[in-house]
């Protein structure tokens, strides 16, 4: 279930990256590279009390999630990928 505050970091047709909460029409931010966006996206996650950040790839396709604190995850992955 989506809230609010959880956030994609997306590429948009001119090439730029944005950091988009769920629930808006606009970019929050817009960047030059990925990281750049992921880290916007992470930082503004932190100070709204954590949240969920899902990273789409060039082609569109979900290439990561994480829970960013102080969020709660309800079931934390096995993986080691954070």
């Amino acid at each position: 279930m989506s809230k609010g505050r959880d956030r994609t970091v997306s590429r948009r047709p001119d090439g730029m990256w944005e950091n988009k909460r769920n629930d808006a029409e606009r970019a929050s931010s817009l960047h030059k590279t990925q990281k750049e966006a992921e880290q916007a996206a992470k930082r503004m996650l932190r100070n709204q009390g954590g949240g969920e950040l899902t990273i789409k790839g060039v082609d569109g396709k979900i290439r990561s999630k994480d829970t960013i604190a102080p969020g709660r995850d309800p079931n934390p992955p096995k993986d080691k990928e954070h």
